[in-house]
């Protein structure tokens, strides 16, 4: 990891709060990922795959991300942050947080789900990827997916502030869904997302937490002024070297069906030492106007040597997106080397 000393930020942290910045730092990090993948669908015993070869594709490939993270201190002692992430050489995730001490922490994120309820979307735990990653309907494209996952917005703010066994969070995603540059606006308008979490650590070990919004309505037939609900619940106990988490979530979506998705997720997860852990999740969707269910299960494993890791994941979904004849599977083996 790379450090560049840095003074000139008194612009930057002039325009957000009216004190100066002292000083500064800079930082640069990456990462390369190469693997292996496998992915089966439905659709890959259709006539475009009579011949029995599916339809992936190439099964290696590579990922990379550069990330750069820069902060300074200002006169009154709080502290501002930015942080930006390229992947595959394009920006992934961009970010300009402002710690207040003990007034709490602001951040301003794009290009992410990262805020109020988005916080606490996927709280199991795992050793490498959730028991969604790579689920798809057709075994070639991100397309469909797993069901009933609560958000926070595209791009937006988000306020925390921790008070010895409790942490809140409040997430707001201005209208729009997409990240505008300053001094402009991204166009067509609709609902702003508003949600927010509570965690608390009621002992040590045990962990739960609720959210609750409203977000940006998501049916494209509907009035956009429109917002869907939004709700989660979790809870979390770590003893020794288990960890195990279960978590319901809910989405009423604004149509004139009345669609409600009802979600749960269980995990748990083995640290056999500081280098090696497992772990196994279960996923349950179920949509109150289609008898089918969504069901998926999962395994992954990390392994972790100095600056490499190690890692293999294998889920398996049925029933995705509710609709009976949709199957997949994702295999994943690969290695990820941080710099």
């Amino acid at each position: 990891m790379k450090t560049w000393k840095k003074a000139g930020v008194t612009a930057l942290a002039g325009s957000l709060v009216a004190t100066s910045a002292f000083a500064g730092a800079m930082t640069v990090s990456g990462t390369a990922n190469l693997a292996y993948t496998a992915n089966t669908g439905a659709q890959d015993s259709s006539t475009a795959a009579a011949q029995g070869n599916g339809t992936d594709g190439a099964r290696w490939g590579m990922t990379k991300t550069i990330s750069f993270a820069g902060s300074g201190e200002m006169d009154n002692g709080w502290t501002v942050s930015l942080a930006t992430t390229f992947a595959n050489a394009a920006a992934s995730a961009v970010g300009v947080t402002i710690d207040m001490g003990d007034a709490g922490t602001l951040d301003y994120q794009g290009q992410t789900s990262s805020r109020g309820i988005g916080k606490i979307a996927d709280m199991m735990p795992t050793a490498n990827e959730d028991v969604g990653d790579g689920i798809n309907i057709n075994g070639t494209t991100a397309s469909g997916g797993l069901s009933g996952g609560v958000s926070g917005g595209v791009t937006g703010f988000h306020y925390s502030k921790a008070m010895d066994m409790v942490e809140i969070g409040i997430g707001y995603a201005p209208k729009g869904g997409s990240t505008a540059t300053s001094g402009n606006a991204t166009g067509a308008g609709g609902a702003s997302t508003v949600s927010g979490f509570i965690k608390i650590d009621p002992m040590d070990g045990l962990e739960v937490g609720f959210g609750t919004g409203q977000i940006a309505a998501s049916s494209t037939s509907v009035d956009n002024s429109q917002t869907d609900d939004h709700t989660t619940a979790y809870i979390t106990y770590v003893y020794g070297p288990v960890t195990v988490g279960y978590q319901e979530s809910e989405k009423e979506t604004y149509t004139a069906a009345e669609t409600d998705d009802e979600a749960t997720r269980w995990g748990v997860l083995y640290a056999v030492n500081d280098e090696l852990s497992i772990s196994y999740q279960d996923h349950e969707n179920s949509d109150n106007k289609v008898a089918t269910d969504e069901e998926a299960t999962g395994w992954s494993a990390s392994y972790t040597v100095g600056s490499m890791t190690f890692k293999a994941h294998r889920n398996k979904a049925t029933g995705v997106g509710n609709a009976a004849s949709m199957e997949s599977e994702h295999t994943e083996v690969g290695v990820t080397f941080a710099f």
